[in-house]
């Protein structure tokens, strides 16, 4: 891994850039099973959207955001757009799972 004053060229630059957003994606999918695995722990369609954590969550990586000298309203827009694509996902599971424990499917 190079640092950016390393970077001798954009190709440098780029390579970098992909090897961190590589990072980035894998982390998002490690974030996803975390999720998924939420939704046992959830008894109705409310505690899976829980609205009051979704509001100290986006709060929290505001301030992280402008602890790393970033824009805080745009980091608080891509995890807005992550997380309820997450929620979208997990209800899915959540009510999959009810399913299949109401048809005694469950292991």
């Amino acid at each position: 891994m190079k640092s950016p004053e390393q970077c001798e060229s954009i190709t440098d630059i780029r390579t970098e850039i992909d090897r961190l957003d590589r990072q980035v994606l894998a982390l998002l999918g490690q974030r996803f099973a975390y999720v998924k695995a939420a939704s046992k722990f959830k008894t109705s369609e409310t505690s899976v959207r829980a609205p009051e954590r979704l509001q100290a969550m986006l709060q929290q990586r505001r301030v992280w955001a402008e602890e790393q000298g970033l824009n805080a309203d745009a980091i608080e827009k891509m995890y807005q757009d992550l997380v309820n694509h997450f929620i979208d996902e997990e209800m899915k599971h959540w009510k999959q799972s009810r399913i299949q424990y109401h048809s005694g499917a469950v292991d």
